[in-house]
């Protein structure tokens, strides 16, 4: 059970007093956290979500609520954080960060169909072209220079194989994307998977889980999405998803010349970002809490299929 820090009815009753959203019914915690505490909380006008923050450097809290609040205000379907009375978001509960959220509608698809990607792709698309206008920064945490100063951290767990593969990726990305002309950058998400969607049918309810959120390279982001909701189990990509996904998030932004050019080695650095961060949490530094750490050997499989195949052809 991933509630880290327990509640009782009190404590949220006191809580939900500091807003104007009802008084409180029914709360229970959420399972599904890895890293912050979440309860469900109901009230007599309205279904919320209480996140309570655990862990990760606090104050970057208010780059989050400031991008989800701007992403909001253009009716990007994600969750802005309800305000106080005195128009504030970010609170404090029982020692710790607390935020408030509307309870967005559906569930994170375990296989996505056609219209889900296409879904996806178009909230992405215009998600990309609105955060170029974001104001806010907060330099991406895991871009090639993390990659540089933390892969050797691991090598002494891999195979000479492995650890001759990292390394020479990691030559590759430098020689490669150090050379190349700037990519469109603005705010992403960071952390794209499929669960951290919630669709109601095909029609996408909410993007949540903006904790990896920062700025970065458009593309990262996308390459991020397109090696989880179009990989199949053998880490190949799946043409029907990888299509009906990216036509739609280019109906919205355009690829430049520079973007297309970098996009099969940003597919495999981000493949990459993900072997790595998994590997580091099995063997470095695991969660602060009893939770079993992501498979690394997932976004190995990618990568190997990455550097054998590339990318297929991007659509129009």
């Amino acid at each position: 059970m991933a509630v880290f820090t327990p509640l009782n009815d009190a404590q949220v009753s006191g809580f939900l007093e500091r807003f104007d959203v009802g008084s409180l019914d029914t709360f229970e915690g959420v399972a599904s956290g890895t890293e912050n505490t979440t309860y469900f909380v109901t009230t007599d006008r309205q279904s919320l979500v209480l996140t309570l923050f655990e862990q990760g450097e606090h104050d970057e809290l208010p780059f989050f609520v400031d991008l989800l609040d701007y992403l909001a205000e253009h009716r990007l379907p994600v969750p802005g954080p309800v305000h106080d009375r005195q128009g504030i978001a970010l609170q404090s509960l029982a020692g710790k960060p607390a935020l408030l959220f509307p309870r967005l509608p559906g569930k994170s698809p375990k296989q996505p169909n056609l219209a889900q990607c296409e879904a996806l792709g178009d909230a992405l698309g215009r998600m990309h072209f609105i955060a170029q206008r974001f104001e806010g920064h907060r330099p991406n945490p895991r871009d090639l220079h993390w990659l540089l100063a933390t892969h050797h951290q691991v090598l002494g767990y891999l195979s000479p194989e492995d650890q001759a593969l990292m390394g020479d990726e990691i030559d590759t990305y430098q020689g490669a994307f150090e050379n190349a002309d700037s990519l469109p950058q603005g705010a992403i998400h960071g952390d794209l998977f499929r669960d951290n969607t919630l669709f109601d049918g095909d029609r996408l309810g909410g993007i949540i889980d903006f904790y990896n959120g920062c700025t970065g390279d458009l593309l990262f982001d996308l390459a991020i999405v397109i090696n989880d909701w179009a990989s199949d189990t053998d880490g190949s990509l799946n043409r029907e998803r990888h299509d009906a996904l990216l036509r739609a998030y280019l109906a919205r932004r355009p690829l430049t010349a520079s973007e297309r050019q970098c996009w099969p080695l940003m597919l495999r650095m981000t493949a990459l970002r993900y072997w790595l961060s998994r590997l580091l949490v099995v063997y470095v530094d695991p969660p602060a809490h009893e939770l079993t750490p992501h498979d690394p050997e997932q976004f190995r499989t990618i990568l190997v299929r990455r550097i054998a195949e590339g990318a297929l052809p991007l659509p129009g």
